[in-house]
């Protein structure tokens, strides 16, 4: 919801695991993981996350936001516990090119910096995206907006060249549901070939880094995975360069860990590309959570080509699901049985997965933004996206402007009780519960008669479902 040492763009498969006294006694396969994994602790190998991933030849990242690189409780779980890094949102296309070709680095940097100075790699998340576009982007289609991404791609891919490991370059780009389709959004508007053109673009920009394809609801085998199966199958066929394929692995009570998780894992990893968890969190407490992350470990760990395992954020309050305890360390930095669930399956060597069956899945409910503009005034209106789970949502509003020009708008909706918004993009809110007002930010303001813009938050509770009033200025 993605986003590293750089690595050539071969092929080339990881070693299947091995016991870690038969490493530590083979010379040549320690310098090859001394090679190619940077510990990001002097800690010995077995008693950390990366330490333990590392001697597979693996990695065991986590998302970071720039914004709590100050919190010193959090950095040092960072410092000690990981090996590779994923910026949470800055380096999106909103963060980095928040107007058409002004861009802006500088809290990306900061992460990048931060992983470089304690030994850790990055993976880069996200080039391309429906969701998280500036406003600018928003509002373009066609050839305009084919062009933009294309430089959007160019420009933020070259400026990381050789400090990436791999890059998320197309983020979610497929349907919900049983269709197998792609999702309906402005990039395939301009044309069934964008995904393609997205990764030849990353491919002549940053050609050392991995290119990533990224997805969530594809852990296990149905319609969504198996359309990007196909997508990939087609790729590897035709020489369109893509390196690895991101499975989300957000789990909860509704969406459990799929029975086939290990085995769609390699169903991919047979196609020639390598396979990364790239945004793990389970919702849960005590012994089930635990289990089930140590399910998901070892499953990795059993598929040769699946490279690493990334956690989406430190601790619980750091989580985008934080009502839902998905993580490792709870609120105050403490190890969780989880912890020790994810340590020991690691340090297991590859240890099978259970044959237990959980229940089957059943993806969160899901409502689409609208794919058409409401009836406008003179004013502005505002429509609602909802995506509910248990515990959590994240709601869309396309703002659009009416019969004439406007420069600005406020939005106005109210939460139901119980509801906080934990982040908000693209808008300026007014406060986190009841009844809120967002204000456009500097670059979404202005919109022609006609012309719509599209902000976002995300919450912990039930989210808004009804009406929102817009007032232009």
């Amino acid at each position: 919801m993605d986003k590293m040492l750089a690595r050539g763009s071969g092929s080339g498969s990881t070693a299947r695991p091995r016991p870690r006294a038969v490493l530590l006694s083979m010379v040549a396969g320690a310098a090859v993981v001394a090679a190619t994994v940077a510990v990001a602790s002097s800690a010995s190998a077995g008693t950390t996350l990366g330490a333990s991933a590392a001697e597979s030849g693996r990695y065991f990242g986590t998302a970071v936001a720039a914004n709590k690189l100050s919190d010193s409780t959090y950095v040092g779980i960072l410092n000690r516990e990981f090996n590779m890094v994923t910026p949470e949102n800055e380096m999106k296309w909103d963060a980095t090119e928040p107007s058409q070709g002004q861009f802006n680095y500088t809290s990306a940097d900061r992460i990048v910096s931060h992983a470089q100075a304690n030994g850790m790699r990055v993976r880069g998340h996200a080039l391309a995206w429906h969701s998280q576009q500036p406003g600018w982007a928003q509002n373009l289609s066609g050839s305009a907006l084919r062009q933009a991404m294309v430089n959007h791609v160019t420009q933020v891919a070259t400026h990381y060249r050789g400090k990436i490991y791999a890059w998320d370059v197309v983020n979610e780009a497929f349907a919900d549901g049983t269709s197998g389709a792609r999702r309906d959004s402005n990039l395939q508007r301009t044309g069934n070939d964008w995904i393609e053109v997205a990764f030849r673009t990353a491919r002549a920009a940053d050609p050392g880094a991995k290119l990533c394809y990224n997805d969530y609801n594809t852990d296990g085998q149905n319609a969504k995975s198996n359309a990007v199966y196909a997508m990939v199958q087609d790729f590897k066929a035709r020489g369109v360069p893509i390196d690895c394929v991101g499975f989300q692995s957000h789990f909860n009570s509704a969406s459990p860990v799929p029975s086939d998780y290990q085995a769609n894992l390699q169903r991919f990893a047979n196609l020639g590309v390598d396979v990364q968890i790239t945004e793990l969190d389970i919702e849960g407490s005590g012994t089930t959570q635990a289990d089930n992350y140590g399910r998901v470990v070892r499953a990795c760990l059993a598929v040769s080509r699946c490279t690493g395992i990334t956690v989406w954020g430190i601790r619980d309050t750091d989580s985008w699901r934080a009502s839902g305890t998905p993580l490792l360390f709870d609120g105050s930095g403490n190890k969780k049985p989880a912890y020790t669930a994810v340590l020991n399956a690691l340090n297991g060597g590859g240890t099978p997965p259970p044959t237990t069956t959980p229940p089957a899945t059943t993806p969160p409910p899901t409502t689409a933004p609208p794919t058409t503009p409401p009836p406008s005034g003179s004013g502005c209106t505002a429509t609602l996206a909802l995506n509910q789970w248990q515990g959590g949502f994240v709601t869309y509003v396309r703002v659009t402007a009416g019969a004439n020009p406007i420069n600005g708008w406020t939005v106005v909706l109210t939460l139901p009780g119980g509801a906080a918004i934990t982040n908000t993009w693209s808008a300026q809110p007014s406060g986190t519960t009841g009844t809120v007002n967002f204000r456009n930010v500097d670059y979404n303001g202005q919109l022609g008669a006609g012309a719509s813009t599209e902000f976002g938050f995300q919450g912990t509770g039930v989210g808004p479902s009804g009406t929102a009033t817009c007032t232009a200025r």
